[in-house]
């Protein structure tokens, strides 16, 4: 298992369009992907659980991944982010 803190830059946060460019990115890994907001988690392959998470600019979550190729899927949502989508 593999995590990384991560500020979200993205001025409107995860919105529709984030949300499903975070869940497109997701879903090329075999890994389990979840962000922590606090104490709470999400499926970061959920379009539903990414866009309920309430995730908005500045904040700072937490990716987690694990799997057969949990560093590079850390690596590829964790570059999404950092790009501001």
């Amino acid at each position: 298992m593999v995590s990384e803190k991560i500020k979200v830059t993205n001025p409107a946060g995860f919105n529709m369009r984030a949300a499903g460019m975070l869940c497109e990115e997701a879903v090329k890994y075999t890994s389990h992907i979840e962000i922590r907001k606090g104490d709470s988690s999400y499926n970061a392959k959920s379009m539903l659980s990414v866009l309920g998470s309430g995730v908005r600019n500045g904040y700072e979550i937490e990716i987690v991944c694990d799997g057969d190729d949990e560093k590079e899927a850390l690596a590829g949502v964790c570059n999404l982010i950092a790009s501001g989508f």
